[in-house]
């Protein structure tokens, strides 16, 4: 069972963020249990969520994309992306800031990286995802800079900003 104390904490951060999320019930299959795009909302299950890391994972596509292009995260984001003349380069870039801000984020809310980089996840590579991060590495976070996202001063992962609105189209 997932952690309700982190997915309560992480549901109240998203709020204070603003970003577009939907507590509901979900009776169809899903990519990541108890978790849904749809048309610029992220939608959750609380009681469908096995990793607490996967909603900051999944909350990050939407702080981290192209601010015009947040509506087109439908489905499977890369294949509705896809269908919608996203470029490929574009979506992977953020995939890899995705990454990175859901590390600032479970940073910033106190928690061990182990919650973003759970053993299921990954393909495998948590652990060194987890030792690439801790050790100033990390894929993703120079984009969280290039989107001016990331604290001028203070640098990754300290956050100026949490959701982007330096627009690149």
């Amino acid at each position: 069972m997932a952690n309700l104390e982190q997915i309560s904490r992480i549901l109240e951060f998203l709020s204070e963020i603003a970003l577009p999320y939907q507590v509901i019930q979900l009776n169809d299959p899903t990519f990541l249990p108890g978790l849904r795009h749809n048309k610029g909302v992220l939608q959750i299950d609380v009681a469908k969520v096995q990793f607490p890391g996967d909603i900051l994972h999944e909350a990050g596509h939407y702080a981290v994309c192209e601010p015009a292009e947040r509506c087109l995260l439908d489905g499977n984001i890369y294949k509705t992306g896809l269908q919608n003349h996203r470029p490929k380069q574009q979506m992977m870039g953020e995939e890899m800031a995705a990454t990175a801000w859901s590390v600032a984020a479970a940073l910033y809310l106190g928690f061990p990286l182990q919650v973003v980089f759970h053993e299921a996840g990954y393909r495998g590579a948590s652990a060194s995802l987890i030792e690439a991060f801790e050790n100033g590495g990390g894929i993703g976070h120079p984009l969280l800079g290039a989107f001016q996202m990331t604290c001028p001063q203070q640098g990754f992962p300290s956050m100026s900003t949490w959701i982007r609105t330096l627009s690149w189209a």
